[in-house]
């Protein structure tokens, strides 16, 4: 920052000290003013350069402020155990949202005790005490019906809940005492948990998010999430894959590594509740709309294990503690049979867990298990893992399924990247790098890649940002098949089935089916295909197998109004939609008709302005072949129930294409093309038919013209249903409310520690002679009075009164105090205020002398400043030091509890009066020009034949002007002001006041470049 600057910026704030007055003088007046300049010399160039400074000082404030009020995004990682948040908002990089605690995680537990309700690390203290009241490890749960194999998993788990169903849907419901709460309603409260952590963060409202979920979620357990994400007021912007976000996040540190070689890794990860494996694939694609370069990230292989975790491992030690102290014989009653005690152990086991991944031996103790006994066991990693025997024989299957649905083998992987917590035990890592027969790569955070990953995939989505494209590209895992009835040749009916989204197919993309057979209304459903390759004997862990059924009305009085003579059927085409959250919806049903236009039905339609209108173009263009104004698309025979994966025209599946050839080959015989559908033909086709049509010059074909009629469809969900209606409304309400309660018991408990704080601080204070001598006898007595009241209230009847009383006896209690604490800040701040003016008046002075010798008198060729200017200043200066010394020496006879007389706003307002005048003069020493004399004319030269030269003619023309300004000598000539150098400097220079970069997008909304 150059010299200078700083007494810029300290002369803009001086000029409102009004609302500036109550603040420390000390820090305030700490930058003084402008004009404190020692000597002139150089005056001009450090004013400019200060002006440069505060220029650039202000586009930075004005860059900040513009994008104060931008809507800043989250993303959740709402884990099995553990919660974290990223956020990023305009003008702040990415990064972690901090909880209460100032920890970078949370644990997902949420306790209800006696109307009260806690999360995270106070819900699991509170959960060893009262372990039905805490609720953990939840995520699991979302989409399940009762009958459900993970939640006879988590009964036997966690025995001590009171698990029970939901009488409508089906569902879990955990029941305490007369309260139940659903799945849906204890996840949406943990996501309003992270809503706040990340609006503490970055000061701003946040309604926006992406969401982390388990790649094998389903569809159940897909729209079970969204809907404890609306019943917290979320808007989720994506559902995205965990080993997705994480190769997301992989990538874009990476960026200048990926080029157009496809580049190929695993992401192995071990969770609490599950371990999954993904190959991905790295590489630079072109977008043959825009012919833009971006980088693509790709899944093409996932492997899972939704029972292997850190959660199973734990509850293995717990068993074994709790078998351990029933054979020390302390007590008669079995460990197994009290949920505290069970609680108890399971924390110990936790803890144990992660200090045996560092360690070879430690001790499990607790105090007071059960029966008032304690219990201490040494326990090794040894015997740890040899509970866990069967569980490590387990860990390299999700790594060689993954493997295999990619159709790569280890040698063309570059690297094995782990993450997830468990991915730190030692013995897991042994049997991978056994496995793999390489160094496994550690270079991710394993905790906070998947989060950072999808939070950059929400600035990516928001509309108030603009990020480098890095394309992300999931995979369907679980395929997804039309099944229908058709009726066969020998009359009899058969069942036939056709994948709309095949195993490992990316997505999002949308897909379309065509019924040709069918003229009468009929129905179809939609469900899962081939779980058992897929999933094997777990099957049925995802639930019902349908997905849903959907019925067709209308179609034979379609069929009946719509083909007539030249019009024929090409069949009824539905059209499925599997978004960018893996979420699957049917977008609408279809009839789709072909109408055969003539010519001479083309020419009879054809208006006369038609035709003047073709002849004008084709004399223009030169063109004389006729050629119709749409082509027909030669369209092959149609089989029945065929599906044809439809084109999309958003940016997003035109980036699809470099895939295209291998999902065609996966789909088989199952794909057609969409240009058939729609009646048109590519580029490359129009140019053959158009060549092909003048080198034969033969008749024109006849004009085929799409129609297409909407087939009224409904749609029944088969699976576990959606939290909705008046469901959803009952537990909106009765979050509200919970809210509200949250809402109230904060504030009292503000303003109770407000009240607690001033009462102890006012009686501290009044017994230092610093504060006690700014008061009166009276005053003094009175504010000790009220504090002992207030104090015996808080501790007999105040101890249950609510807010409002709490905030009145404060608003009281400061009434009476703030006249002696208002004398004490005067008394404190009166010596900086004072000192600063005499600085300020120290710099006049200086500039003052400075300046007289630019006037007309004492230096003709700079007169910058006026005599009546320079007798301002000098007055004002004059002034100012007699009214400080007078306003001095009367406070100086007031005694300290005297009302004040001088004042920091009075010595405010003297230094912003004299801060006025100075400034003037500075501005016109900044727009003042010298003078611009006029250039003597060349001496003449002339030729050898005596001719004058063009210099002669120039020196004429340079007489004539000079005897023009002889005959005007009043009038002066200078030149024209030009713009301030360095303000122009400023405002050219390229502000980046953080990593993150303001612009301007094409639409012109405000983006946030990362």
């Amino acid at each position: 920052m150059p010299t200078g600057s700083t007494p810029l910026f300290s002369s803009c704030a001086v000029e409102s000290p009004r609302n500036r007055h109550l603040v420390s003088v000390s820090e305030r007046l700490e930058l003084t003013l402008l004009h404190q300049v020692p000597s002139m010399v150089g005056t001009r160039h450090r004013l400019l350069g200060g002006g440069g400074v505060l220029l650039l000082g202000m586009v930075v404030l004005a860059t900040f402020a513009a994008v104060a009020h931008g809507a800043a995004v989250m993303s959740i990682d709402l884990g099995s155990e553990w919660m974290k948040v990223g956020v990023v908002s305009p003008g702040v990089p990415m990064e972690i949202a901090l909880n209460k605690e100032s920890k970078r995680k949370t644990p997902t537990t949420i306790a209800f005790r006696n109307g009260d309700r806690v999360f995270g690390e106070d819900a699991q203290t509170l959960g060893v005490r009262f372990p039905a009241n805490s609720y953990g490890y939840l995520i699991d749960l979302l989409g399940k019906t009762i009958d459900n194999p993970m939640v006879d998993l988590y009964r036997k788990r966690f025995p001590y809940y009171d698990i029970v169903e939901d009488p409508v849907r089906k569902t879990v419901v955990f029941r305490a005492g007369e309260e139940q709460f659903t799945i849906e309603e204890l996840i949406a409260q943990l996501l309003q948990v992270a809503k706040g952590y990340a609006e503490e963060s970055t000061g701003q409202i946040i309604t926006e998010c992406v969401l982390i979920v388990p790649g094998f979620f389903g569809q159940a357990e897909r729209t079970a999430l969204l809907s404890a994400a609306r019943l917290a007021n979320l808007k989720v912007l994506q559902l995205i894959n965990d080993y997705t976000a994480v190769a997301l996040n992989y990538g874009i540190f990476r960026r200048k590594e990926i080029n157009e070689t496809a580049q190929y890794f695993l992401f192995y990860d071990m969770g609490a509740y599950k371990t999954s494996a993904a190959v991905v694939s790295y590489q630079l694609v072109k977008d043959k709309n825009t012919r833009e370069t971006h980088p693509v990230v790709q899944v093409l292989g996932v492997g899972f294990d939704r029972t292997l975790g850190g959660l199973e491992m734990q509850v293995r030690l717990r068993d074994f503690l709790g078998k351990e102290f029933n054979k020390m014989g302390k007590t008669k009653t079995d460990v197994f049979g009290n949920p505290r005690a069970m609680a108890k152990l399971f924390k110990e086991a936790g803890r144990l867990k992660n200090v045996l991944s560092a360690n070879t031996e430690h001790y499990a103790q607790i105090e007071g298990l059960l029966d008032e006994q304690d219990f201490r066991l040494a326990v090794t990693r040894e015997q740890f893992e040899l509970l866990c025997k069967d569980l490590y024989e387990r860990v390299t299957a999700p790594l060689d399924k993954a493997l295999a649905a990619s159709g790569l083998t280890l040698d063309v992987i570059n690297q094995v990247v782990l993450f997830g917590g468990n991915t730190r035990v030692p013995k897991v890592q042994d049997i991978l790098r056994a496995h793999i027969g390489q160094e496994l790569a550690k270079n991710l955070n394993a905790d906070e890649a998947a989060c950072m990953g999808a939070v950059y995939r929400a600035a990516d989505l928001a509309t108030g940002f603009k990020v480098k494209k890095f394309i992300t590209k999931d995979a369907v895992l679980f395929p997804i098949q039309v099944v229908f009835d058709r009726e066969g040749d020998s009359g009899s009916m058969r069942q036939v089935r056709r994948t709309l989204f095949g195993a490992m197919n990316s997505y999002p993309q949308k897909k379309v089916i065509t019924f040709n057979k069918h003229t009468d209304d009929f129905q179809f459903t939609v469900q899962y295909a081939e779980l058992e390759s897929v999933l094997g004997s777990e099957a049925n862990t995802l639930g019902s197998q349908d997905l849903a059924r959907v019925e067709l009305s209308e179609v034979a009085k379609k069929l009946k109004a719509g083909v007539t003579e030249n019009v024929e059927s090409k069949g009824i085409k539905a059209h499925f939609v599997l978004d960018d959250s893996g979420i699957f919806s049917l977008a609408h049903v279809e009839l789709v008709l072909e109408r055969t236009v003539t010519k001479e039905e083309e020419d009879g339609d054809e208006s006369t302005f038609q035709k003047i209108g073709n002849t004008i173009s084709k004399l223009f263009s030169g063109d004389s072949t006729e050629k119709p104004t749409e082509k027909a698309t030669p369209e092959a025979e149609e089989k029945p129930e065929e599906v044809a994966a439809e084109k999309d025209s958003s940016a997003k599946d035109s980036e699809e294409q470099a895939d295209k050839k291998s999902t065609k080959d996966k789909e088989g015989g199952e794909s057609k093309d969409s240009k058939a559908e729609n009646g048109t033909s590519s580029p490359g086709e129009e140019k053959k038919l158009e060549e092909g049509a003048e080198a034969k010059n033969d008749t024109v074909k006849p004009k085929i013209v799409t129609v297409k009629e909407p087939i009224p469809s409904k749609v029944k969900l088969t699976y576990v249903s959606p939290l909705e209606g008046d469901l959803f409304e009952a537990s909106a309400k009765w979050l509200g409310d919970l809210d509200k309660v949250d809402q109230a018991k904060k504030r009292r408990e503000t303003a109770l520690n407000a009240l607690e704080s001033f009462v102890i601080d006012a009686q501290v204070k009044l017994d230092e002679e610093e504060y006690a001598s700014c008061g009166t006898a009276e005053e003094i007595e009175t504010i000790r009075t009220r504090c002992g009241e207030i104090s015996e209230w808080l501790y007999e009847d105040g101890s249950d009164a609510d807010a409002e009383t709490y905030e009145r006896k404060l608003e009281e209690l400061r009434t009476v105090a703030n006249e002696v604490y208002a004398r004490h800040w005067e008394h404190r701040e009166r010596p900086d205020a004072l000192h600063a003016l005499k600085q300020m008046i120290n710099g006049s002075e200086a500039f003052l002398n400075d300046a007289k010798n630019l006037t007309k008198d004492v230096n003709p060729e700079k007169d910058v400043f006026t005599p009546v200017e320079i007798e301002t200043l000098e007055k004002a200066i004059r002034g100012t030091i007699e009214w400080r010394d007078a306003e001095v020496e009367e406070q100086n006879k007031l005694a300290r509890n005297a009302p004040v007389r001088l004042t920091v706003k009075d010595i405010t307002d003297r230094m912003a009066m004299l801060d006025r005048e100075v400034k003037y003069l500075v501005n016109k020493l900044k727009l003042w020009r010298p003078k611009v004399k006029p250039t003597p004319p060349p001496k003449p030269e002339k030729t050898v034949g005596g001719e004058e030269t063009e210099k002669e003619e120039n020196e004429k023309e340079g007489e004539a002007k000079e005897e023009e300004q002889e005959a005007k000598p009043d009038e002066v000539l200078e030149q024209t002001p030009e713009k301030d150098e360095e303000a122009s400097e400023s405002t050219g220079e390229e502000i980046d006041p953080t990593t993150t970069q303001t612009s301007k997008a094409e639409d012109g909304e405000e983006h946030t470049e990362l």
